[in-house]
Protein backbone atom coordinates (compact mmCIF):
# COMPACT_ATOMS: atom_id res chain seq x y z
CA UNK A 1 0.00 0.00 0.00
CA UNK A 2 1.43 3.37 -1.09
CA UNK A 3 -0.31 6.63 -0.17
CA UNK A 4 0.87 9.99 -1.53
CA UNK A 5 0.37 13.13 0.57
CA UNK A 6 1.29 16.18 -1.52
CA UNK A 7 1.61 19.65 0.02
CA UNK A 8 1.15 18.26 3.51
CA UNK A 9 2.30 18.76 7.11
CA UNK A 10 3.90 16.34 9.57
CA UNK A 11 0.79 16.26 11.75
CA UNK A 12 -1.23 15.06 8.75
CA UNK A 13 1.39 12.41 8.00
CA UNK A 14 1.31 11.25 11.62
CA UNK A 15 -2.49 11.08 11.57
CA UNK A 16 -2.45 9.02 8.39
CA UNK A 17 0.04 6.54 9.89
CA UNK A 18 -2.13 6.20 13.01
CA UNK A 19 -5.23 5.63 10.86
CA UNK A 20 -3.50 2.90 8.89
CA UNK A 21 -2.39 1.19 12.09
CA UNK A 22 -5.98 1.23 13.39
CA UNK A 23 -7.32 -0.16 10.11
CA UNK A 24 -4.81 -2.99 10.24
CA UNK A 25 -5.38 -3.62 13.96
CA UNK A 26 -1.74 -3.17 14.90
CA UNK A 27 0.35 -0.73 16.91
CA UNK A 28 3.66 1.00 16.30
CA UNK A 29 4.83 -0.14 19.74
CA UNK A 30 6.07 -3.33 18.09
CA UNK A 31 8.81 -1.33 16.34
CA UNK A 32 12.20 -1.75 17.97
CA UNK A 33 13.67 1.47 16.57
CA UNK A 34 13.26 4.36 14.16
CA UNK A 35 15.61 4.32 11.19
CA UNK A 36 16.26 7.72 9.60
CA UNK A 37 17.66 7.62 6.07
CA UNK A 38 19.12 10.69 4.37
CA UNK A 39 19.41 10.13 0.63
CA UNK A 40 18.39 11.45 -2.80
CA UNK A 41 15.92 10.33 -5.44
CA UNK A 42 18.58 8.39 -7.33
CA UNK A 43 19.43 6.20 -4.32
CA UNK A 44 15.96 6.13 -2.75
CA UNK A 45 14.64 2.76 -3.94
CA UNK A 46 17.94 0.95 -3.41
CA UNK A 47 18.15 2.32 0.12
CA UNK A 48 14.57 1.24 0.85
CA UNK A 49 15.25 -2.22 -0.54
CA UNK A 50 18.14 -2.63 1.89
CA UNK A 51 16.14 -1.19 4.80
CA UNK A 52 13.19 -3.49 4.05
CA UNK A 53 15.46 -6.53 4.14
CA UNK A 54 17.02 -5.41 7.42
CA UNK A 55 13.61 -4.71 8.95
CA UNK A 56 12.69 -8.39 8.79
CA UNK A 57 15.16 -8.89 11.63
CA UNK A 58 14.56 -5.48 13.21
CA UNK A 59 10.94 -4.30 12.78
CA UNK A 60 11.26 -0.54 12.58
CA UNK A 61 9.72 2.66 11.35
CA UNK A 62 11.73 3.94 8.42
CA UNK A 63 11.68 7.68 7.79
CA UNK A 64 13.43 8.78 4.62
CA UNK A 65 14.35 12.39 3.95
CA UNK A 66 14.77 13.21 0.25
CA UNK A 67 15.33 16.96 -0.23
CA UNK A 68 13.58 18.36 -3.29
CA UNK A 69 15.80 21.03 -4.84
CA UNK A 70 13.73 21.34 -8.01
CA UNK A 71 12.00 24.73 -8.44
CA UNK A 72 8.23 24.68 -8.78
CA UNK A 73 5.95 27.29 -10.32
CA UNK A 74 3.43 26.73 -7.53
CA UNK A 75 5.84 27.13 -4.58
CA UNK A 76 4.86 30.72 -3.82
CA UNK A 77 1.18 29.85 -3.68
CA UNK A 78 1.55 26.61 -1.71
CA UNK A 79 0.73 26.47 2.00
CA UNK A 80 3.27 23.71 2.55
CA UNK A 81 6.83 22.93 1.43
CA UNK A 82 6.46 19.23 2.16
CA UNK A 83 5.40 16.29 0.01
CA UNK A 84 5.16 12.93 1.72
CA UNK A 85 4.47 9.29 0.96
CA UNK A 86 3.47 6.50 3.34
CA UNK A 87 4.11 2.84 2.53
CA UNK A 88 2.53 -0.04 4.46
CA UNK A 89 2.29 -3.79 4.13
CA UNK A 90 4.18 -5.56 1.36
CA UNK A 91 5.70 -2.25 0.24
CA UNK A 92 7.28 -1.55 3.62
CA UNK A 93 8.92 -4.70 4.98
CA UNK A 94 8.29 -5.44 8.68
CA UNK A 95 7.22 -1.93 9.58
CA UNK A 96 6.15 1.23 7.81
CA UNK A 97 7.99 3.66 5.56
CA UNK A 98 7.50 7.42 5.59
CA UNK A 99 9.15 9.38 2.79
CA UNK A 100 9.49 13.13 3.30
CA UNK A 101 10.40 15.45 0.43
CA UNK A 102 10.97 18.95 1.85
CA UNK A 103 11.51 21.99 -0.39
CA UNK A 104 12.89 25.48 0.00
CA UNK A 105 13.76 26.55 3.56
CA UNK A 106 12.25 23.37 5.03
CA UNK A 107 15.26 21.45 3.75
CA UNK A 108 17.34 23.04 6.52
CA UNK A 109 14.94 21.90 9.26
CA UNK A 110 14.85 18.15 8.74
CA UNK A 111 14.95 17.47 12.48
CA UNK A 112 11.68 19.33 13.07
CA UNK A 113 10.10 17.21 10.34
CA UNK A 114 11.02 13.83 11.76
CA UNK A 115 10.70 14.40 15.54
CA UNK A 116 6.85 14.18 15.54
CA UNK A 117 7.09 10.92 13.58
CA UNK A 118 9.56 9.01 15.79
CA UNK A 119 8.43 5.81 17.49
CA UNK A 120 8.04 6.72 21.19
CA UNK A 121 10.62 5.33 23.62
CA UNK A 122 12.59 3.58 20.86
CA UNK A 123 16.20 4.16 19.77
CA UNK A 124 16.79 6.40 16.75
CA UNK A 125 19.40 5.39 14.17
CA UNK A 126 20.52 7.66 11.32
CA UNK A 127 21.90 6.12 8.14
CA UNK A 128 23.54 7.91 5.23
CA UNK A 129 23.72 5.29 2.43
CA UNK A 130 26.16 7.20 0.22
CA UNK A 131 27.40 10.74 0.92
CA UNK A 132 27.93 11.16 4.68
CA UNK A 133 27.95 14.51 6.45
CA UNK A 134 31.40 15.71 7.50
CA UNK A 135 30.30 15.59 11.14
CA UNK A 136 27.35 13.24 11.79
CA UNK A 137 27.02 14.44 15.39
CA UNK A 138 26.34 18.00 14.21
CA UNK A 139 23.99 17.02 11.38
CA UNK A 140 20.32 17.85 12.11
CA UNK A 141 19.40 14.16 11.91
CA UNK A 142 22.53 13.03 13.71
CA UNK A 143 21.74 15.21 16.71
CA UNK A 144 18.56 13.28 17.45
CA UNK A 145 20.01 9.81 16.69
CA UNK A 146 21.68 7.53 19.22
CA UNK A 147 23.68 5.83 16.46
CA UNK A 148 25.16 7.11 13.19
CA UNK A 149 25.76 4.72 10.29
CA UNK A 150 27.77 5.97 7.32
CA UNK A 151 29.20 4.23 4.26
CA UNK A 152 32.26 6.09 3.03
CA UNK A 153 33.01 3.32 0.54
CA UNK A 154 29.88 4.20 -1.43
CA UNK A 155 30.54 7.94 -1.42
CA UNK A 156 31.95 9.80 -4.41
CA UNK A 157 35.36 10.08 -2.68
CA UNK A 158 35.86 7.34 -0.04
CA UNK A 159 39.27 8.54 1.14
CA UNK A 160 38.16 12.15 1.62
CA UNK A 161 34.94 10.99 3.31
CA UNK A 162 36.67 8.75 5.84
CA UNK A 163 39.20 11.47 6.63
CA UNK A 164 36.40 13.91 7.47
CA UNK A 165 34.61 11.26 9.52
CA UNK A 166 37.83 10.48 11.41
CA UNK A 167 38.40 14.12 12.32
CA UNK A 168 34.86 14.42 13.67
CA UNK A 169 34.47 10.91 15.08
CA UNK A 170 32.24 10.25 18.10
CA UNK A 171 31.43 7.02 19.93
CA UNK A 172 28.02 7.01 18.20
CA UNK A 173 29.61 6.64 14.75
CA UNK A 174 30.20 3.51 12.68
CA UNK A 175 31.03 3.10 9.00
CA UNK A 176 29.91 0.09 6.98
CA UNK A 177 33.37 -0.12 5.41
CA UNK A 178 34.39 -1.55 8.78
CA UNK A 179 31.33 -3.79 9.11
CA UNK A 180 32.20 -5.46 5.81
CA UNK A 181 35.27 -6.91 7.58
CA UNK A 182 33.43 -8.70 10.42
CA UNK A 183 33.82 -12.21 8.99
CA UNK A 184 37.48 -11.65 8.05
CA UNK A 185 38.34 -10.34 11.51
CA UNK A 186 36.51 -13.18 13.27
CA UNK A 187 38.23 -15.82 11.15
CA UNK A 188 41.71 -14.31 11.60
CA UNK A 189 41.23 -14.03 15.36
CA UNK A 190 40.14 -17.68 15.48
CA UNK A 191 43.18 -18.76 13.48
CA UNK A 192 45.57 -16.94 15.82
CA UNK A 193 43.89 -18.53 18.84
CA UNK A 194 45.03 -21.98 17.65
CA UNK A 195 48.37 -23.40 18.82
CA UNK A 196 51.24 -22.98 18.37
CA UNK A 197 50.98 -19.45 19.74
CA UNK A 198 54.01 -18.04 17.96
CA UNK A 199 54.49 -14.30 17.48
CA UNK A 200 53.64 -12.83 14.09
CA UNK A 201 56.68 -11.14 12.52
CA UNK A 202 55.20 -9.91 9.25
CA UNK A 203 51.83 -9.24 7.62
CA UNK A 204 50.75 -8.97 4.00
CA UNK A 205 47.23 -8.13 2.83
CA UNK A 206 46.10 -8.48 -0.78
CA UNK A 207 43.13 -6.95 -2.57
CA UNK A 208 42.07 -4.08 -4.83
CA UNK A 209 43.88 -0.77 -4.89
CA UNK A 210 42.26 2.15 -3.02
CA UNK A 211 39.78 -0.14 -1.25
CA UNK A 212 38.76 1.39 2.07
CA UNK A 213 37.86 -1.85 3.93
CA UNK A 214 41.30 -3.23 3.04
CA UNK A 215 42.95 -0.15 4.54
CA UNK A 216 40.90 -0.55 7.72
CA UNK A 217 41.86 -4.23 7.90
CA UNK A 218 45.54 -3.28 7.63
CA UNK A 219 45.07 -0.69 10.38
CA UNK A 220 43.40 -3.25 12.65
CA UNK A 221 46.15 -5.84 12.09
CA UNK A 222 48.88 -3.25 12.64
CA UNK A 223 47.26 -2.06 15.86
CA UNK A 224 46.53 -5.49 17.28
CA UNK A 225 49.73 -7.34 16.30
CA UNK A 226 52.17 -4.40 16.39
CA UNK A 227 53.86 -5.60 13.20
CA UNK A 228 54.48 -3.70 9.94
CA UNK A 229 51.91 -4.41 7.22
CA UNK A 230 52.57 -4.55 3.49
CA UNK A 231 49.97 -4.75 0.72
CA UNK A 232 49.78 -6.51 -2.61
CA UNK A 233 47.26 -5.24 -5.12
CA UNK A 234 45.35 -7.82 -7.16
CA UNK A 235 44.23 -6.50 -10.50
CA UNK A 236 40.49 -6.99 -11.00
CA UNK A 237 39.80 -7.82 -7.34
CA UNK A 238 36.66 -6.32 -5.82
CA UNK A 239 37.35 -7.19 -2.17
CA UNK A 240 40.12 -8.38 0.11
CA UNK A 241 41.64 -11.55 -1.39
CA UNK A 242 44.14 -12.67 1.24
CA UNK A 243 45.88 -12.12 4.57
CA UNK A 244 49.31 -13.69 5.14
CA UNK A 245 50.77 -13.83 8.65
CA UNK A 246 54.46 -14.76 8.83
CA UNK A 247 55.63 -16.66 11.90
CA UNK A 248 58.70 -18.64 12.85
CA UNK A 249 57.10 -21.86 11.62
CA UNK A 250 55.95 -20.45 8.26
CA UNK A 251 53.04 -18.48 6.83
CA UNK A 252 49.51 -18.66 8.19
CA UNK A 253 47.17 -17.61 5.37
CA UNK A 254 43.49 -16.86 4.80
CA UNK A 255 42.73 -16.54 1.08
CA UNK A 256 39.57 -15.85 -0.90
CA UNK A 257 40.59 -15.08 -4.50
CA UNK A 258 36.95 -14.91 -5.64
CA UNK A 259 33.48 -16.23 -4.94
CA UNK A 260 32.26 -17.55 -1.59
CA UNK A 261 34.97 -20.11 -0.89
CA UNK A 262 38.06 -19.30 1.14
CA UNK A 263 41.06 -21.39 2.19
CA UNK A 264 42.94 -21.51 5.48
CA UNK A 265 46.57 -22.60 5.13
CA UNK A 266 48.68 -23.45 8.17
CA UNK A 267 52.29 -24.67 8.21
CA UNK A 268 52.47 -28.48 8.12
CA UNK A 269 48.73 -28.94 7.58
CA UNK A 270 46.48 -29.60 4.60
CA UNK A 271 44.73 -26.41 3.37
CA UNK A 272 41.19 -26.20 4.76
CA UNK A 273 38.34 -24.85 2.59
CA UNK A 274 35.71 -22.75 4.36
CA UNK A 275 32.68 -20.69 3.36
CA UNK A 276 33.39 -16.95 3.52
CA UNK A 277 30.85 -15.18 1.27
CA UNK A 278 31.19 -11.43 0.66
CA UNK A 279 28.88 -9.50 2.96
CA UNK A 280 25.91 -7.78 1.37
CA UNK A 281 24.78 -4.28 2.25
CA UNK A 282 21.75 -5.85 3.94
CA UNK A 283 24.05 -8.01 6.10
CA UNK A 284 26.05 -4.98 7.20
CA UNK A 285 23.06 -2.78 7.98
CA UNK A 286 21.37 -5.59 9.93
CA UNK A 287 24.50 -6.09 12.01
CA UNK A 288 24.70 -2.44 12.96
CA UNK A 289 20.99 -2.23 13.76
CA UNK A 290 21.49 -5.27 15.98
CA UNK A 291 24.41 -3.68 17.82
CA UNK A 292 23.56 0.05 18.16
CA UNK A 293 25.99 0.25 21.11
CA UNK A 294 29.39 1.90 20.43
CA UNK A 295 31.97 -0.23 18.60
CA UNK A 296 35.07 0.34 20.71
CA UNK A 297 37.37 -1.58 18.37
CA UNK A 298 36.33 0.57 15.41
CA UNK A 299 37.01 3.65 17.52
CA UNK A 300 40.55 2.43 18.28
CA UNK A 301 41.22 1.54 14.65
CA UNK A 302 39.94 4.84 13.25
CA UNK A 303 41.75 6.92 15.87
CA UNK A 304 44.98 4.98 16.47
CA UNK A 305 45.44 2.24 13.89
CA UNK A 306 44.79 4.56 10.95
CA UNK A 307 47.70 6.81 11.89
CA UNK A 308 49.98 3.80 12.35
CA UNK A 309 49.24 2.45 8.90
CA UNK A 310 49.36 5.61 6.82
CA UNK A 311 52.81 6.27 5.49
CA UNK A 312 53.85 2.73 6.47
CA UNK A 313 51.86 0.45 4.14
CA UNK A 314 53.78 -0.29 0.94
Amino acid sequence: MIIDLPRTHTREVSQKVDELHEERGEAATGRVLTLLIATDERQLEKSLEVANAASREHPCRVIVIVPNHEPSDNDQDADSDLDAQVRFGADAGAGEIIILRPRNGLIKHQDTLVIPLLVPDAPVVAWWPTEPPANPSEDPLGKIASSHITDALRSSNPEASIERLRRNWSARDIDLSWTRLTAWRAMLASMLDQPPHLPVTGIEVSGPRDFLPMTLLCAWLRLRLDVPVTTRYDKGAKAVTGVYLTREDGVLALERPKGDQATISQPGQTPQPISLPPRTLEDCLSEELRRIDPDEVYGEVINKGWDLIHGQVE
